[in-house]
């Protein structure tokens, strides 16, 4: 099942929140993310049917292997793409950041390769 940009956003946020606070709850996204707890919640419904994340009795939010599968691969992308628009081509942090969430979720399988063999043989 394809999981749409906002739904993978979602997921992202949710993995980044756990390795930050450990719990995750619909709140702590909504105020991540500056949305509202209705449309958390709502979404939140969306990734449970989906079956990318569970929600035990207090609310609190887990991934499922797969949504962390999922949620793992976006967050690679992500950060991938902001470390070679920084240093491939000197964007700044903020604004490679904020590209690179735009672009983590259309970029081809080839190009994105390709931009993590180039920081890969950087490194070298």
């Amino acid at each position: 099942m394809a999981v749409h940009e906002s739904g993978e956003n979602y997921l992202e946020t949710i993995l980044i929140l756990r390795e930050r606070n450990g719990d995750v709850r619909s709140i702590d996204v909504a105020n991540e993310l500056g949305f509202s707890k209705p449309s958390v919640s709502r979404a939140m419904g969306i990734l449970k049917s989906e079956k990318l994340i569970t929600m035990d009795i207090d609310g609190l939010i887990k991934l499922t292997e797969e949504g962390e599968a999922k949620a793992g691969a976006v967050l690679d992308r992500h950060m991938v793409i902001s470390a070679y628009l920084m240093k491939a081509l000197d964007v700044e942090s903020e604004t490679a950041t904020q590209d690179a969430c735009r672009m983590e979720h259309d970029i081809s399988e080839d190009t994105f390769g390709k931009m993590k063999q180039w920081l890969t043989s950087q490194a070298l």
